[in-house]
């Protein structure tokens, strides 16, 4: 076989290739979740701000990504999400049910025991996570943990 059919033959197989994965599905490619527009650090995500895009590269040393926009709507940006640009689930937080400074309810309850207070929290939380309040009334802090309804719960020490 001489040099030139062999390149040839070498191109014709390159296209050929290349024309099979062209007619791949999409569904076929992995789908990721990318932003549409800047979203600023705090900003809320909203479904307007996302679109699923094939993923064109390897997986292969990406921090844990958004491949679903139920991982993304609804939670807070930690960092600022650019256009086109892959969404990295640490830079998401979930959305605050209490905030720093404000006001809230905080119950004991142990069996039919309910004792209500109100107490500034002094660290913003999530549902589920602990945070330290202070008693408006005694002034004493605390910690509680933060329930889905923005309420804190404190147990007996």
């Amino acid at each position: 076989m001489s040099l030139r059919a062999y390149v040839l033959a070498a191109c014709g197989a390159a296209v050929l290739a290349a024309q099979a994965l062209a007619a791949m599905p999409a569904a076929a490619q992995e789908m990721v979740v990318v932003a549409t527009r800047v979203v600023y650090p705090g900003e809320t995500v909203t479904s307007d701000a996302l679109q699923s895009v094939a993923l064109r590269r390897s997986k292969a040393g990406l921090p844990p990504i958004a491949y679903d926009r139920t991982e993304v709507e609804g939670r807070v940006a930690r960092r600022t999400l650019l256009p086109g640009r892959l969404i990295a689930l640490s830079s998401l937080r979930d959305a605050y049910a209490v905030e720093a400074g404000k006001p809230v309810q905080v119950l004991y309850v142990q069996g039919g025991l309910t004792i209500s207070a109100i107490g500034v929290a002094l660290q913003p939380g999530s549902t589920g996570d602990l945070i330290r309040v202070r008693n408006s009334d005694s002034g004493v802090v605390f910690s509680g943990t933060v329930m889905g309804d923005g309420t804190v719960r404190v147990g007996a020490t």
